[in-house]
């Protein structure tokens, strides 16, 4: 069997998921991380992060994108997704309220009527405000 890689683009929304759990689970495996993918959204979390010292324990929501959401809210949630070629890990509480100094997507008709937003490209500042979650690939 001659293995080649794959175009992400070419991915359906379910291999998608699948692809980025397996992409940032390595990023995290060199921060100490062991991640287990759950079969449903357990209290949220698409996977649990537990790190070696024993002390740490994350549920995690992976996104394609940064994104926030009323139904995340209060839950102990961490949200990841890739930015550029690296990928962030915040919690979501954290991230909500970084939003609201950073941007004005929470007087969005979005956030106001569905409970929700999303970013494929967030602004430089909202970047620099999260820059200490960036989890580096190299």
């Amino acid at each position: 069997m001659k293995l080649s890689k794959i175009k992400y683009s070419e991915l359906n929304s379910r291999q998608k998921e699948i692809f980025n759990f397996q992409k940032l689970s390595a990023v995290l495996a060199d921060y100490g991380f062991n991640c287990i993918k759950l079969a449903d959204d357990w209290q949220g979390a698409d996977f649990l992060a537990y790190h070696k010292d024993g002390q740490d324990s994350l549920r995690v929501q992976l996104k394609a994108r940064l994104t926030i959401s009323e139904k995340y809210l209060g839950k102990d949630l961490y949200m990841a997704f890739p930015v550029k070629d690296n990928w962030c890990l915040i919690e979501h509480d954290v991230l909500v309220e970084l939003v609201r100094i950073h941007t004005n997507w929470l007087n969005t008709s979005s956030w106001i009527d569905n409970g929700n937003y999303h970013s494929a490209s967030p602004g430089k500042q909202l970047l620099n405000a999260i820059g200490v979650n960036i989890l580096e690939t190299t």
